[in-house]
């Protein structure tokens, strides 16, 4: 089911967003729907999904509702093309190793504090030691044992994040080793994790690999390396949240004048993924990936960020898609 949580009214579809989309136009998809902003939300996305798969060129579609504007609920469509830009993931592990139920549980205690705290507006999170640190007292009880945790399960963690064959377990093990002391080594776990083939795996390993990218760059001395190469990969995923994660930690690699080599590798392997997105009617998914797109062209932070208060997000893609990046060395 499509669904949104604004309770108040009967929920209608809000912008409509594509990613993507090369040679099937948007304006077909919307024929082959027939949804448009105003309608009411539709009652499953699977048979809207089928519908557009069912288009000549269109392997898979893929529909993700992000809730809310009032009533209004925004619509995300992506497609797979043939012969397109994709990201590709490992075959699912065989493995039968399991987390002890406690931490089960305790994870899953931990993710109902975050959605109280979210209700609550106490979501704000700062990134500190190499992991995030809540505002919420209760969110952070839970996220001081995940250090202690992991600090002695090192190996059991990785483990699992190789093996398990359950998603749900590997998606934990991704978002505790995050919080393990030795940060070069757990973010090359993540960075295996981002090839997983469950989303939630590589979402909590982009959120880990973001946490690890803030401590790298305020401690230089200690010489940690985040290879951007699979995280640009999944610029091209028709999964939504590997996308808007990736734009996310991309950011932090690329702040303050850094990561020139992970700027080439977008333009080099995502450029019309990321012009798509800073495109997205949705502001505050679009706002990400332009800025990440004006680093791309070699504009300051400010400029991009005026340029977007102007309503010319024209400017900034134009030269971004116009820059011939040099190579950094």
């Amino acid at each position: 089911m499509v669904v949104c949580s604004a309770a108040a009214q009967k929920p209608v579809v809000g912008d409509i967003n594509f990613y993507g989309v090369h040679k099937v136009s948007p304006e077909r998809i919307l024929r082959v729907i027939r949804v448009h902003p105003g309608d009411p939300l539709p009652p499953s996305k699977g048979a809207l999904e089928d519908a557009i798969s069912r288009i000549s060129g269109v392997i898979m579609a893929r529909i993700t509702a992000e809730c809310c504007n009032g009533s209004a609920t925004d619509l995300f469509i992506g497609i797979q093309e043939k012969g397109a830009p994709r990201a590709e993931f490992r075959s699912d592990p065989a493995g039968d190793v399991t987390l002890p139920a406690n931490i089960v549980d305790m994870y899953r205690q931990y993710l109902d504090a975050v959605a109280r705290a979210a209700a609550a507006g106490q979501a704000a999170e700062r990134l500190t030691a190499g992991h995030a640190l809540s505002a919420d007292p209760q969110v952070r009880a839970f996220q001081g044992q995940f250090v202690d945790y992991a600090a002695g399960h090192v190996q059991p963690l990785r483990d699992e994040l190789r093996r398990a064959s359950e998603p749900g377990q590997r998606a934990i093990a991704a978002a505790l080793i995050g919080y393990e002391p030795k940060k070069q080594a757990a973010a090359d776990e993540l960075q295996y994790a981002l090839q997983d083939p469950d989303e939630s795996v590589r979402a909590n390993a982009l959120r880990g690999l973001a946490a690890i990218g803030v401590f790298a760059a305020q401690n230089p001395a200690l010489g940690i390396k985040i290879s951007p190469t699979w995280m640009v990969e999944l610029l091209n995923s028709i999964v939504l949240s590997d996308r808007v994660e990736a734009v996310r930690t991309l950011l932090i690699l690329t702040d303050h004048g850094a990561g020139g080599e992970a700027l080439q590798l977008i333009h080099d392997r995502a450029l019309p993924a990321m012009v798509e997105m800073a495109e997205w009617k949705s502001p505050r998914y679009a706002l990400p990936p332009f800025l990440l797109l004006g680093r791309m062209a070699g504009m300051p932070d400010d400029e991009v960020q005026r340029l977007w208060k102007q309503g010319d997000r024209k400017a900034v893609i134009d030269r971004a898609t116009g820059s011939s990046l040099r190579r950094r060395r």
